[in-house]
């Protein structure tokens, strides 16, 4: 195991123009998790209710993900609600209930602590800060975060960006962060405050990589139908960070693939509802559409 996340697993209920789905199986960590699993084994901290079924955790486990860090707490599991207009991009939060992740404490187990390559998936500054407090001396360190923590929690997170080598967010969030309408001066100014690259996602336009010796721009994988993009974003880090555990190094042309992996993971995730079409895709299917980037993109 060279991997280990933690963040939400959560219940999703989730409308589109074309569809309504209740109690999708979903949470950043999941998300992130089912994404990576194709690279290699992954280890998951996180926290479920006793609604949690048993079936879930034994799928998770057949995917290659080891649930030895998962909690269940008694009471009920995170659950998310939500809406998203024809455009895809814009999406109304209808309900949020924390449950148990209200008083979510993480425990990474012990053999998890010498793990090298670490996602702190969106949760509360404070929390992804004791995650990383258990484990001893991880070679990369990558978090993602959300407007609410910037808005609320800001302090506690620029306390954590100065612990971590990578930041991924979108492009509101960057702007929201520095207070920088340009997104490449906004990313610059991410650096300052810690980290040693951020990556700035722009949703269908794509996403762009920019550290103190790599900088690196990517159009979305061509989706034709578009199911649901919650997750999406997880789905990207887990495909990017999955591909860097796999062989071990952060050069800049390592961090340039794992970007075109976490891009091509994604789009596989936005073709189901939840996490069932990255259940239902492995390591070949992700090294094909990945031949199919590099080929759209290249001259």
């Amino acid at each position: 195991m060279n991997l280990v996340v933690t963040g939400t697993l959560a219940f999703d209920t989730i409308e589109t123009p074309f569809a309504k789905k209740e109690d999708v199986l979903g949470g950043s960590a999941t998300h992130f998790a089912h994404a990576a699993g194709p690279f290699g084994t992954v280890g998951l901290v996180g926290v479920v209710g006793t609604d949690f079924p048993d079936e879930h955790l034994k799928s998770f486990r057949e995917r290659g993900i080891d649930c030895a860090g998962v909690e269940v707490a008694e009471g009920k599991s995170f659950r998310w609600s939500g809406r998203y207009e024809a455009d895809w991009n814009t999406r109304h939060t209808l309900d949020t209930q924390l449950n148990v992740f209200a008083d979510f404490d993480p425990k990474v187990p012990a053999n998890y602590r010498d793990v090298p390559y670490v996602f702190l998936a969106n949760a509360e500054p404070a929390v992804q800060s004791k995650a990383l407090d258990q484990m001893k001396r991880p070679k990369l360190v990558v978090a993602d975060t959300m407007n609410l923590w910037i808005d609320i929690k800001k302090d506690d997170l620029l306390g954590l960006l100065r612990r971590i080598d990578g930041l991924v967010m979108n492009d509101e969030e960057a702007r929201m962060l520095t207070g920088e309408n340009n997104l490449i001066r906004s990313a610059r100014r991410v650096l300052e405050m810690g980290p040693s690259f951020v990556i700035v996602k722009k949703g269908e336009h794509g996403a762009y990589l920019v550290g103190k010796d790599v900088m690196f721009s990517l159009p979305a994988y061509p989706v034709e139908d578009v199911v649901d993009p919650t997750g999406a974003g997880d789905s990207f880090a887990g495909g990017f960070m999955g591909y860097i555990a796999s062989v071990q190094n952060t050069q800049s042309q390592t961090l340039r693939r794992a970007m075109v992996y976490g891009t091509v993971t994604a789009s596989f995730c936005v073709q189901g509802f939840g996490v069932d079409a990255l259940a239902d895709r492995g390591r070949a299917d992700i090294e094909e559409r990945f031949n199919e980037l590099v080929s759209f993109v290249s001259l």
